[in-house]
C-alpha cells in the first residue's frame, strides 16, 4: 500500500493496539508506506497515540527519523544528556545506543523513519559527527510554519489521519537535496549486505564497493554513523530483539537467533546495550510501546533455518 501526496489519502499498512503499564487499549500506532517519490529517502510513515498521562519507555538504537509531537511534553536521555527537551518538530539523528524517554500529558506523534540517504538529503550532516543528537526543525530547515499548522488542526480536530501523512510527506518532499549518486550506490549497498544475514560478512561488504577499504569505512560511518564492524554489530542486535518480541516467532526461529551469538548472556548484553531491555521471551518484563518500536523496523523472518529480513532501514 502507498500514501498518496494530493493523489486521494493515505493508505495504513498495519496497526496495533497496546497497553501502558497494566492498562490495556491505551497505546495505538498505525504506519504507512511512503509514495514512490520518497521511497529513497523513507522507509515507513508512523502516527502513535497514548493518552497515559506520564509514559516512560526505551527508544531502541535508531535510524534517522522526522519526528512531529502532536500533543504532550517530552524530555530524552541523549549525548550525555538527562531530560534533554524534545523539540515540537524535530530531526532525530541515528542512534547508536538505547535511548530512554518520557512524556508528560500524553504522547501523540506523526512521524517518518528516515535511511540513510533521507538523513543526508534532508539535512546534510554527517551521521558520524552529529550522530546521537534530536534537534529542531527550525534549526535545520527553518520551515516549521507547515508543521505548525498541521499541529494545530490535529488538536483542533481539522484535519484527517491521511491528510495529515500527506502533509508530512509533501514536506519532507520538498526539503530533501541531492546526495552524490556514487555515494547513493554505496549506501545502497550496504543496507542490502546488512540484509543478507545476521551478521554479514566484512570482506562481502567490501567486495562490492568501489572505494578502498578505508574509504569505504569513511562513508559507512559518514551516512550510517558507525563503522560497518560496530553497523552490524547494532543491526545483529536490534533484529535479534524484534524477532524475539514478535508474538509470531517460532522455538526454530529463536535458535536460529541464539546462534549469532556466543551465548544467551551475550545475547542479553548486546540486546541491553542497543535496545535497552530485554525481550520477555528471555526473561524480561513486557513493553508495549517498546515492542511497537521495535515493530517499526519492518523486519521479516524468512524462514525457521535461518534469519533474514527486509533491509530497507
Amino acid at each position: 500500500m502507498e500514501v498518496g501526496v494530493g493523489t486521494g489519502g493515505a493508505n495504513p499498512r498495519r496497526s496495533g493496539e497496546g497497553a501502558v503499564g497494566l492498562i490495556p487499549g491505551r497505546v495505538a500506532i498505525d504506519y504507512f508506506d511512503p509514495p514512490a517519490n520518497l521511497q529513497r529517502y523513507v522507509t515507513t510513515l508512523f502516527h502513535f497515540r497514548c493518552d497515559e498521562p506520564a509514559i516512560q519507555d526505551i527508544q531502541p538504537a535508531d535510524v534517522g527519523k522526522i519526528l512531529l509531537v502532536l500533543k504532550g511534553r517530552g524530555v530524552a536521555d541523549i549525548d550525555g544528556h538527562a531530560d534533554f527537551p524534545i523539540p515540537p518538530f524535530s530531526l532525530q539523528s541515528p542512534t547508536s545506543m538505547a535511548v530512554p524517554f518520557r512524556f508528560t500529558e500524553g504522547f501523540h506523534s506523526l512521524g517518518a523513519a528516515l535511511t540513510p540517504l533521507g538523513w543526508a538529503a534532508l539535512t546534510g550532516l554527517p551521521a558520524d559527527e552529529h550522530g546521537n543528537r534530536i534537534f529542531s526543525i527550525e534549526e535545520l530547515l527553518r520551515d516549521e510554519a507547515p508543521l505548525e499548522s498541521l499541529r494545530q488542526r490535529y488538536v483542533a480536530g481539522a484535519i484527517e489521519q491521511a491528510a495529515m501523512v500527506e502533509e508530512l510527506c509533501a514536506f519532507i518532499a520538498a526539503h530533501v537535496k541531492k546526495v552524490v549518486a556514487r555515494h547513493a550506490q554505496l549506501v545502497e549497498s550496504v543496507v542490502h549486505w546488512l540484509g543478507t544475514s545476521l551478521d554479514p560478512e566484512l570482506e562481502a561488504l567490501y567486495a562490492v564497493s568501489s572505494y578502498s577499504r578505508r574509504q569505504t569505512q569513511r562513508l559507512v560511518e559518514r551516512y550510517f554513523g558507525l563503522n560497518p564492524r560496530a553497523l552490524k554489530r547494532k543491526y545483529r542486535a536490534v533484529r535479534a530483539a524484534a524477532i524475539l518480541t514478535s508474538p509470531e516467532t517460532t522455538d526454530e526461529q529463536v535458535t536460529a537467533v541464539q546462534e549469532y551469538f556466543y551465548d544467551q548472556s551475550h545475547l542479553i548484553r548486546e540486546i541491553g546495550v542497543f535496545v535497552g531491555r530485554t525481550p520477555s521471551r528471555l526473561g524480561g518484563g513486557d513493553n508495549p510501546i517498546l515492542n511497537k518500536l521495535l515493530d517499526t523496523r519492518n523486519f521479516r523472518i524468512v524462514d525457521a533455518g535461518g534469519v533474514d529480513f527486509d533491509p530497507s532501514i
